[in-house]
């Protein structure tokens, strides 16, 4: 089996060793068959003569350059040519010359060789270097007056591009005046480039210089595209201005005070005072309540009672108790309501307003909770616990023979013993005392220098 493998591995060498040498020796036979030019051979009186062939082909390659070291002979037709060239592009281009010359019948090339001096291959470009270097000499006037025409037109838009006032009247807010002084500046960059290719005669290589432009662009485009994505987004957010500063917002789940709207993210601080950052693409795409946008803002709060309370008479209780407190507005009225039937109560709902500007939200929430709940009790309503039936199917005999005497209920219609009143909240629970803690750490967070450009404005309005 190992032989066979073998023996075959060997042939398969051979073969693509024979079609490597079948294809080195092509060019080599083609080289060596006379080339045929693509036209008809004269016979007779109206053939020319090898010589008037040589001497033609003679006159033509003296007027060309990189064929002096070429020889030509001529017999019955056929131009024999010796020598050396430059190159293979070289030899290519003799072959065309000579294959157009009227009365070649054909030509033997094969002693034509490539040139192996240093010297006579660096002549050329030694050459083209020069014609180069003598057509910059030549075009230096034109070239510095397009180099001219570019730098004013783009000191001229910076100049413009400087004046802040005027771009802050067209835009909203600094962060879309400083795209627009950008974009303007391009534009006089670009229009100065025009006019100078225009000047040159070259606008062709604009095209060619705007399409690659386009192109890695392009690629650059897909390789930071959670930058784009982030930087026009916050493009986005601050011409709409869905929050200011400070304000109490819920971005998809994180709560927070509003410190910083940047060109990649939104900077919340939390209650407890930590840093949030959001990436600008999540904030515009995702749900966002602002508590604090209107100043007034409802509470809600629950409380139950027994079951055979009467129960308008709980609501006129617990809705007269918030009407008294200072904090809760007087318009939109105090709602209250019956919300449901539990296992063990009724629960009841209440609503009032406050104005979260001039009042804290939960500690007059907290306030409101302890009043309501106070009042309930102090005119006979009880908030009862959730009571619990136990079964005990496998308890031994004895502890099911035993009988625990049931404590006496109250009779519904019997008045339950009124309380007194609770004692009054600290000066911690004082609802006039609104925290601003977290506002504080969000103007440090604002003024900070590492921080970044603010990108909302104090006045901003929502979309």
């Amino acid at each position: 089996m190992h032989s066979l493998l073998r023996c075959r591995a060997l042939f398969f060498a051979g073969l693509a060793f024979a079609v490597s040498l079948l294809c080195s020796a092509g060019p080599a036979l083609a080289q060596a068959t006379p080339e045929q030019p693509a036209r008809d051979i004269a016979v007779g009186e109206s053939a020319a003569s090898d010589a008037d062939i040589r001497r033609a082909i003679e006159r033509l390659l003296d007027e060309i350059e990189g064929f002096d070291d070429v020889d030509v002979s001529v017999a019955s037709g056929v131009v024999t040519l010796r020598g050396q060239v430059l190159d293979g592009q070289a030899r290519e281009r003799l072959l065309s010359i000579v294959t157009r010359v009227d009365g070649v019948a054909a030509i033997d090339a094969e002693a034509v060789e490539q040139t192996g001096a240093l010297t006579d291959r660096l002549a050329p470009a030694l050459s083209r270097l020069a014609d180069r270097g003598r057509d910059l000499l030549l075009n230096a006037p034109i070239f510095a007056v397009a180099v001219a025409a570019f730098a004013l037109i783009a000191l001229t838009g910076r100049s413009l591009t400087r004046q802040l006032a005027f771009w802050r009247r067209l835009a909203p807010n600094a962060f879309i005046a400083e795209i627009y002084r950008a974009l303007a500046r391009i534009g006089f960059v670009v229009l100065g480039l025009v006019v100078a290719l225009e000047i040159l005669n070259a606008t062709a290589l604009l095209g060619a210089v705007l399409g690659a432009a386009g192109v890695v662009g392009l690629a650059l485009g897909f390789a930071v595209r959670d930058t784009v994505e982030n930087f026009i987004a916050s493009i986005l957010l601050s011409l709409r201005q869905p929050f200011r500063p400070n304000d109490f917002v819920e971005i998809d789940g994180d709560m927070g005070s509003v410190a910083r709207l940047t060109s990649r993210a939104t900077i919340l601080i939390s209650p407890d005072g930590n840093q949030i950052r959001i990436p600008n693409a999540t904030v515009f795409k995702g749900r966002i309540v602002n508590f604090t946008r209107h100043a007034q803002r409802r509470f809600t709060f629950q409380l139950g009672v027994e079951a055979e309370s009467d129960l308008g008479a709980a609501l006129g209780v617990g809705a007269g108790a918030l009407e008294k407190l200072t904090f809760v507005l007087p318009d939109p009225p105090v709602a209250a309501w019956i919300e449901e039937v539990g296992d063990s109560n009724v629960l009841l709902t209440f609503a009032a307003w406050v104005n979260q500007r001039e009042t804290d939200f939960l500690k007059a929430r907290g306030e409101a909770i302890r009043v309501t709940k106070t009042a309930l009790e102090t005119q006979g309503f009880g908030l009862p616990e959730p009571i619990y039936r136990l079964r005990l199917d496998d308890a031994p005999f004895a502890l099911r023979e035993i009988d625990v005497p049931a404590e006496p209920r109250p009779s519904p219609s019997a008045p339950r013993p009124a309380r007194a009143a609770d004692t009054p909240a600290p000066a911690a629970a004082d609802p006039d005392r609104v925290e601003r803690a977290a506002e504080e750490t969000a103007d440090r967070e604002r003024s900070a220098p590492d921080g970044g450009a603010d990108l909302l404005s104090s006045d901003g309005v929502a979309e």
